[in-house]
C-alpha cells in the first residue's frame, strides 16, 4: 500500500498530466519529452527550490495528507447507560449535556485556566498570521482560550528597535499582537510568547516580560511541520538584506553580486528567511527555565517540541519534569504549516497519534517512579469536538489539552472575508458574499448564529470585535457542544473524569499501539459475569 503519492499536490500548484502513475515515484507511467508540464519534476527544472514550499505564501496554509497506518479514527468514543461521573447524581433531570464542565486548567505553581481545552497554534512571522492578528486574538480572548504568539515577530518586525547589544528595546508589531489580546482577555486563557535561537539572541523574553506584562514563554524545540527551524519568503531585496544583518539565514544570499542581477532581471523573484537549528541539553535547559523564573520574573515557562523520535520525547518530558515546565506541547507530524517544505512536513517524524501514545507511557514509567509530570497537550492535526475527547481521554490524567492549529485559523479567514464583502474593510478578500453564506441573510446578526449573544454581552463594543473573531468564537461554541454531547454519552460531566476506558479500538493494530482494548475485547469480563449471573 502506498501511503503518500509524491510529485503532484495542490499545496505545491501540481498534478500528473496522466492518469496512470507510478506509485512510489509519482512520475506519470507515460511521461513524454513533449509534455507541457504539470508535474512537480517539471516545475522544479526551471523554479528550483521554489518547488519545495506550498503556496501562494502568505495566502495559505497547508496540511499534510498522508494516510498513517493507524490514527484517532481508529479509535471510537463508548457510550453507557450505567453511572455518571462528577455529578451530583445519575438523574436524567440534572445530568443533561449542557451541564458538562468543559474548563480546563493547566499550570504549576500559577495555573491557567482555559473555557474549552483547546488553545491556538504558534502563529508567527508569516504573512497570514499577521493579517489576521487581530481576528485570532479577540477570538482566543473572548473564547477564554490561550493564544500563543510564535517565533521570529520581533525579529522580522520592520520597525524593531535594539540597543548596542542587539537586543530589543521596541517591537510595535509585538506590541500590537500582546495589546490586543489583553484588551479582551477576562479570567480565562493566557497569552504565550514562543522563543527561538534568533528570539533568546534578541532578549525578546525580557522585552515581552518587562515591557509588555506578558507571564508566559514557551521555550520551542521544534514541530510537526518541519525538522527544522522556521521560515517565510521576502520579495523585496532589501528586505532580504535587512534580515541578513539581523542574523537570520537568508538565500539566496542577497548580498551576492550574481543573485542582485538575477533578481533584477526577474530570474529570483523572492528569498528565503530561515531560523537556525535549536540543540538541546539537559543541564542549559534547566538553566534557562530557572532564569527565566528568577532573573525574568516569568510565571509560566512552557515548552514545544516536534515530532522527534522517542530519545527526544524522553527528554521532553524528564527534563520538564526536573525544571517543573507547566506544559508541554507535543506536536505530531501529519498536521499543517503556513510554510514548511512540502515534502519533509509529509514524510518526517513520528506521526500524532504514536506520538502521543509514547507520550502516555513514558509519563506512565516516571509516574511509577513518583517523578512529578507536567502538563501535556498534544498538537498536530486536530478540527473536531471528537478528536479532543479522544486526545483527552487517551492520554489521561497527564494531557489536559489539544493544541489546534488551521482548524483556529480557517474561522478566522471566514469572518474577515465576510467583514470584507459586508463592508469594504479589514483583511479579507470576497468583494461580495458567496451564496454559501448568503443564503442565511445579508447582516452579521442572520448569519453568526451568536452574533446576538456576543451584542448582548458587549453592547456597543461589538462594533470594535471583528468577524473573524465572531467567527472563531461561533466555531468554538461548536466545538463546546459537540463535546459536552460526546461527554455526556460517556457519562462523564467534567474534564477530569474522562479515562482510557471511554475508548475502544476499531483495529488490533490501534490496540496494540496505544494499549486500549480492541472493540471485541473491551468489557468482556464485565459483560460475562453477567451473563453468569455473577
Amino acid at each position: 500500500m502506498n501511503l503518500q503519492r509524491p510529485n503532484a499536490n495542490e499545496a505545491t500548484s501540481t498534478r500528473n498530466r496522466s492518469r496512470d502513475v507510478a506509485p512510489n515515484s509519482g512520475i506519470c507511467t507515460v511521461c513524454r519529452e513533449d509534455c507541457t508540464g504539470f508535474c512537480e519534476i517539471f516545475r522544479a527544472s526551471f523554479r528550483g527550490r521554489e518547488a519545495i514550499y506550498p503556496g501562494p505564501f502568505g495566502e495559505i496554509t497547508a496540511g499534510s495528507d498522508k494516510q498513517y497506518p493507524v490514527d484517532y479514527s481508529h479509535l471510537n468514543v463508548m457510550g453507557y447507560a450505567l453511572g455518571a461521573k462528577a455529578i451530583d447524581e445519575a438523574n436524567p433531570d440534572k445530568a443533561i449535556f449542557p451541564e458538562v464542565d468543559t474548563t480546563a486548567v493547566y499550570g504549576h505553581l500559577y495555573p491557567v485556566r482555559m473555557k474549552m481545552p483547546i488553545f491556538t497554534g504558534a502563529l508567527g512571522s508569516t504573512d497570514i498570521a499577521r493579517k489576521h492578528w487581530e481576528s485570532f486574538a479577540i477570538g482566543a480572548a473572548i473564547s477564554g482560550i490561550s493564544l500563543v504568539v510564535g517565533e521570529n515577530v520581533c525579529g522580522i518586525d520592520p520597525e524593531l528597535q535594539v540597543d548596542n547589544k542587539g537586543k530589543v528595546l521596541v517591537s510595535p508589531e509585538m506590541e500590537r499582537r500582546v495589546n490586543i489580546y489583553k484588551k479582551w482577555q477576562e479570567d480565562y486563557g493566557d497569552i504565550i510568547v514562543q522563543l527561538n535561537v534568533e528570539d533568546t539572541r534578541l532578549g525578546v523574553a525580557e522585552y515581552v516580560v518587562e515591557k509588555l506584562g506578558v507571564e508566559s514563554i514557551e521555550l520551542k524545540w521544534g514541530q510537526g511541520a518541519k525538522s527544522i527551524g522556521g521560515e517565510i519568503k521576502i520579495r523585496d531585496i532589501e528586505r532580504a538584506k535587512e534580515l541578513q544583518k539581523r542574523g537570520y539565514i537568508i538565500i539566496p544570499n542577497p548580498t551576492n553580486p550574481a543573485v542582485q542581477e538575477a533578481f533584477k532581471k526577474g530570474g529570483i523573484k523572492e528569498f528565503e528567511r530561515h531560523s537556525r537549528l535549536g540543540f538541546i541539553d539537559e543541564e542549559e535547559f534547566v538553566r534557562t527555565v530557572e532564569y527565566l523564573r528568577r532573573s525574568v520574573g516569568v510565571k509560566r515557562v512552557s515548552l514545544k517540541t516536534g515530532a522527534y523520535g522517542p530519545r527526544e520525547l524522553a527528554m521532553a518530558i524528564k527534563w520538564s519534569s526536573t525544571a517543573r515546565v507547566d506544559l508541554v506541547t507535543l506536536d505530531g507530524s501529519g498536521g499543517g504549516t503556513g510554510m514548511s517544505p512540502w515534502r519533509m512536513m509529509e514524510e518526517w517524524g513520528i506521526p500524532t497519534f504514536y506520538l502521543q501514545c509514547l507520550a502516555y507511557e513514558f509519563a506512565q514509567k516516571l509516574a511509577r517512579k513518583n517523578k512529578w509530570i507536567p502538563d501535556l497537550a498534544m498538537a498536530g492535526g486536530f478540527s473536531t469536538e471528537d478528536h479532543i475527547f479522544k486526545v483527552l481521554a487517551m492520554g489521561a490524567p497527564y494531557f489536559k489539552a489539544v493544541c489546534m492549529g488551521r482548524a483556529l485559523m480557517i474561522p478566522g479567514f471566514v469572518g474577515d472575508n465576510i467583514e470584507k464583502a459586508l463592508t469594504g474593510k479589514g483583511n479579507g478578500r470576497w468583494e461580495t458574499l458567496p451564496a454559501t453564506v448568503s443564503r442565511y441573510g445579508t447582516k452579521p446578526e442572520e448569519i453568526f448564529t451568536t452574533f446576538a449573544i456576543l451584542k448582548n454581552k458587549y453592547g456597543k463594543k461589538i462594533e470594535d470585535i471583528a468577524l473573524g473573531a465572531v467567527a472563531i468564537y461561533t466555531f468554538i461554541d461548536k466545538l463546546k457542544t459537540g463535546l459536552s454531547q460526546l461527554m455526556a454519552g460517556a457519562r462523564s460531566f467534567r474534564l477530569d473524569s474522562l479515562s482510557r476506558e471511554d475508548l475502544v479500538c476499531l483495529t488490533e493494530e490501534a490496540s496494540r499501539v496505544s494499549g486500549i482494548p480492541y472493540i471485541m475485547e473491551a468489557q468482556r469480563e464485565e459483560a460475562e459475569k453477567i451473563l453468569e449471573g455473577r
